[in-house]
């Protein structure tokens, strides 16, 4: 008698298992704010290009347009504890949308300026308001998600960020070509629709605060493990941001397209390989991925010691990329977890503050670092990332601790 094997079951039949495990699970507004993220990242067209169009549309000498984009960076520094401020106090929907509809206004008015106090009233407003989104969001998907989801939900708008943000980069120096004032006038738009959009299909989930719990900054200034956390974060952000502030500077004499090419690797390297590992990553502790992923990056950057040409830097810049893609979520999964629910805004806007700081600092320290020489430079940043990776591994245990007194029943 023979025996007849059953069939293999269809291919197909194993698509919707591995959907689920990447995309399964999470709730429908969180999908309208991923969607909304893409939109708004499509159209990011104006920030990557501030030096070009400062310098040949409006016709500023090197020296000015630098003391017009610090402004925008002083702006920035308001933006993230105003706006954390604000989604606790006012509401994550209200101070997304309006973050959005102000940026899409500041936008437009930019880009029709003229005179040079104008572009620097402008620049200001726009450093406020254009990243004041990044709070509310964050507390949004913490409000929405579970804690188990977190990392997960991190890591897609993560991706979607920077699937969005490539697109941008590619479209707005092509339109560039054609007239700057067609990327502010594309930029406003993806703002509305994105700020709209959520008004409209994302209910509010501000938590309020009960009686015997505390309010406002001085709560969140007492939690040491948080503090500790921006700290070793903002040492991480004085590696990552290295590849916009020095590396252009030391890749100089190979040029600005090679430069372009070089970083195009980092968008591509996320963009396909960050969505397969995002699921398998979720399940993993937050803060030991997250510990990898600095040393990684830092390890990265160390490499670019041995680059010389365009094809070492873009090896280099696949490196770091890996680790990149470790940290993908994981941040903002881990203040999650140490922010009380009714300030979970003012913890995101103080997490996003050590990015705005890394911002400034950097380049500082960098180009000094740079002018001792390209060893000296990417030794200390290599040294950085590790240091930010042992400050991580540190705080682990004590942020499991906090997680699972969140978690517990």
């Amino acid at each position: 008698m023979t025996v007849t094997a059953p069939p293999s079951p269809p291919s197909s039949s194993l698509l919707p298992s591995f959907l689920q495990s990447k995309i399964g699970g999470l709730p429908r507004a969180f999908w309208v704010l991923f969607g909304g993220t893409v939109v708004n990242r499509l159209g990011t067209m104006v920030e990557p290009f501030f030096g070009i169009y400062l310098t040949q549309a409006r016709g500023m000498s090197l020296a000015v347009t630098g003391l017009v984009l610090s402004v925008f960076g002083a702006g920035s520094l308001l933006s993230q504890p105003l706006a954390g401020w604000l989604a606790d106090r006012v509401g994550r929907r209200a101070t997304l949308t309006g973050g959005m509809l102000a940026s899409a206004a500041t936008m437009l008015a930019l880009g029709y300026s003229t005179s040079v106090p104008g572009i620097v009233a402008g620049m200001f407003v726009l450093g406020v308001v254009v990243d004041a989104y990044r709070p509310a969001s964050q507390a949004l998907v913490a409000d929405l998600v579970s804690p188990v989801d977190r990392p997960r939900a991190f890591g897609l708008l993560f991706w979607g960020l920077n699937l969005g943000f490539s697109i941008a980069m590619i479209t707005g120096g092509w339109l560039a070509e054609a007239g700057f004032l067609w990327l502010f006038w594309i930029n406003a738009v993806t703002c509305t629709v994105f700020g709209v959009l959520v008004w409209r299909a994302i209910p509010e989930t501000r938590p309020e605060a009960s009686a015997h719990e505390g309010g406002g900054f001085r709560e969140m200034f007492k939690d040491r493990l948080m503090l500790a956390f921006v700290t070793v974060n903002l040492a991480y952000t004085c590696v990552y941001l290295q590849a916009f502030f020095t590396l252009p500077l030391a890749m100089k004499d190979l040029g600005t397209s090679a430069y372009g090419w070089v970083m195009a690797v980092n968008g591509l390297v996320i963009v396909f390989v960050q969505p397969l590992t995002n699921g398998w990553l979720a399940r993993r502790d937050p803060s030991t991925v997250l510990a990898a992923g600095f040393a990684i990056v830092g390890l990265g950057f160390a490499l670019t010691v041995f680059a010389s040409t365009a094809l070492g830097f873009g090896l280099t810049v696949a490196v770091w990329t890996s680790g990149e893609i470790l940290t993908a979520g994981m941040g903002g999964a881990i203040v999650a977890s140490l922010a009380p629910p009714h300030l979970r805004g003012r913890y995101s806007g103080l997490y996003g503050f050590s990015w705005s700081v890394g911002s400034l600092i950097t380049p500082l320290f960098g180009t000094r670092l740079l002018e001792a020489g390209p060893v000296v430079l990417w030794s200390c940043v290599g040294a950085l990332g590790v240091v930010a990776a042992l400050g991580q591994l540190a705080l682990g245990p004590a942020i499991r601790r906090r997680s699972r007194l969140v978690t517990a029943p």
